[in-house]
């Protein structure tokens, strides 16, 4: 009898996880993109329901039109959301804070816009003056939280049960000319959609 009710319960769950929602400011975008460096991130990070995300960025709307604020490409940028659409073929994941953290949204907002233009973190090495997708998002709400709000944990760039360097990191790190910054505190979009501090509420409409 219990085993049925547990099956019922994730079935329940995994088809609200799925249900299409309407955006709100603050909530974070979780998507998976196909390149070989996403594909080592996955191998090494694990997401909600163990789900791939190798980006995220935070919805700002203004004048009714919907933006994710980002770090991707050259610098982070406020990116309409059909642009943001374009980077995956997947679905992506709506993450909204709990109730009680979302009197932090004006202020992490307010943080992640005055960084527009600050340089993507290529080295992606926390608080070197510039970021990276999750990195941004980490400093908007310790901005507004005044403590860590999410947290920081040792990075990996090895393969899993191995001792060995994904290849893609060592050329990668190689052409920045800088030593792979392998247990350096760091964060990434999995670990984020996995937080006690938000709920997966469902996927974008």
């Amino acid at each position: 009898m219990k085993s049925k009710i547990i099956l019922i319960f994730l079935i329940t769950f995994s088809t609200f996880a799925q249900k299409k929602v309407s955006l709100k400011e603050g909530d974070i975008i979780f998507q998976s993109m196909n390149c070989d460096l996403c594909k080592a991130i996955n191998a090494v990070t694990e997401g909600f329901e163990g789900k791939d995300f190798s980006h995220l960025g935070m919805i700002h709307i203004q004048n009714d039109s919907i933006y994710v604020i980002e770090a991707a490409g050259k610098n982070v940028k406020l990116t309409p959301l059909e642009a943001f659409r374009t980077y995956t073929s997947d679905t992506m994941y709506v993450g909204r804070l709990k109730r009680k953290y979302r009197k932090y949204i004006p202020k992490a907002i307010e943080f992640s816009l005055s960084q527009l233009g600050v340089p993507y973190d290529e080295a992606y090495l926390y608080d070197n003056g510039s970021y990276y997708c999750s990195e941004l998002i980490y400093d908007a709400f310790l901005a507004a939280y005044e403590k860590p709000f999410f947290e920081l944990t040792p990075m990996t760039f090895k393969e899993p049960n191995s001792n060995e360097y994904f290849q893609v990191w060592i050329d990668y790190y190689e052409n920045l000319k800088i030593e792979i910054p392998e247990g350096e505190l760091g964060c990434n979009p999995g670990g984020i959609s996995t937080s006690d501090k938000l709920k997966i509420i469902g996927i974008v409409d």
